[in-house]
């Protein structure tokens, strides 16, 4: 398509319908001056374009913390007044998007792209802040921080919340403007006790010296207010999945298309790679519960990439290529489709080693 020249960045994204207010997932391609996003039939985009955003004058909420179950938003309002909002499936991912949108919209104005680096590294807190103010807010049941449950290594926290879900809280409230106010804002929180860190990823992080080092902008690192009680490990039946399954280490993670075992029909979906104990998980992107909807342990899993030349036996539809299989030891056969054969290497790469 003679649009898709000069594309600075694309890739899966989930976006909120203008008439009917559901999710999809969409690929989208961002140019110098418009984004453009494409519907996926089957495993292959469209040729044209589902519709397209004009950049000039938009402006870019990020974080945007309007909907409480999707907390990786960019708002994109052009200048007609047109809300667009998109969910990554990341915190990095959903940055990155941003930091070259915004990019792609000020690239005419060199000075206002000035602005925005001097922005992001600024640091200057507000003056005569108040921590017991902060955390008052912190505590409102409807602007305040959202509070979930969580698991790491078997154990099952109530009433967290993640190290970037507070520094994105933050710079959205007006607390700070850049991720690095934030982090020490927070860092302020925790030392004089307002939070504390919960489990073995954030607690380890208050071992280093440095103030500034202890809190950590992570979607892996779990806090909690400093007055709330500490775990709370639930009943089997309140769980689909087996509690040790989604307690690994986070090792990679995005979307990719999963050809389905019954319909044989292509879905996008967001998938988890973890390791001790190594499991790949997949959710739904497009639905408001954070809960896998399938998902496998890799020991004993053969993984291997499958020719692009064809359609390969096991797969249906119309598909893009740069297709992987996994085997399980149950010999239970996915078909997954990756955006590049770049993509589909790191993917093979990060699986390998945990089969």
């Amino acid at each position: 398509m003679q649009e898709a020249a000069g594309v600075l960045k694309e890739g899966f994204l989930v976006k909120r319908g203008h008439i009917v207010r559901n999710w999809k997932v969409r690929w989208f391609v961002l140019l110098q001056d418009k984004l453009l996003y494409y519907k996926i039939e089957g495993g292959k985009k469209e040729p044209s374009p589902k519709g397209r955003i004009l950049l000039d004058g938009c402006t870019i909420t990020c974080p945007c913390l309007e909907y409480e179950n999707r907390p990786l938003l960019i708002k994109l309002k052009t200048k007609t007044n047109t809300d667009y909002f998109l969910e990554c499936c990341s915190r990095e991912e959903r940055d990155s998007w941003a930091l070259d949108i915004t990019g792609a919209i000020h690239a005419g104005h060199p000075v206002q792209v000035q602005e925005l680096h001097r922005k992001k590294n600024s640091f200057k807190l507000l003056e005569n802040i108040s921590l017991h103010h902060i955390v008052a807010r912190m505590c409102d049941s409807s602007t305040g921080i959202k509070l979930t449950r969580n698991l790491e290594q078997g154990n099952r926290y109530k009433e967290t919340f993640t190290g970037s879900a507070l520094v994105d809280w933050l710079i959205s409230s007006s607390f700070a403007v850049s991720r690095f106010e934030a982090v020490t804002l927070a860092s302020m929180l925790m030392e004089e006790n307002f939070i504390k860190p919960v489990g073995a990823r954030s607690t380890e992080a208050t071992r280093y010296s440095d103030l500034s080092e202890q809190f950590l902008d992570d979607s892996t690192a779990l806090y909690m207010f400093a007055e709330s009680s500490k775990k709370n490990t639930s009943s089997k039946e309140e769980l689909q999945f087996n509690i040790s399954e989604l307690s690994g280490t986070i090792v990679k993670q995005g979307f990719l298309v999963k050809q389905g075992h019954k319909r044989k029909n292509w879905k996008v979906r967001r998938f988890v790679l973890r390791a001790d104990p190594a499991f790949l998980h997949y959710y739904d992107p497009t639905k408001e519960e954070n809960r896998p909807v399938g998902g496998f342990s890799l020991r004993g899993c053969l993984v291997s990439a499958l020719e692009d030349n064809g359609v390969p036996a096991g797969v249906k539809g119309n598909v893009q290529g740069n297709l992987f299989k996994i085997i399980t030891k149950n010999d239970i056969h996915y078909y997954i489709q990756a955006s590049s054969k770049a993509e589909r290497a790191e993917w093979i790469e990060a699986i390998k080693p945990l089969t």
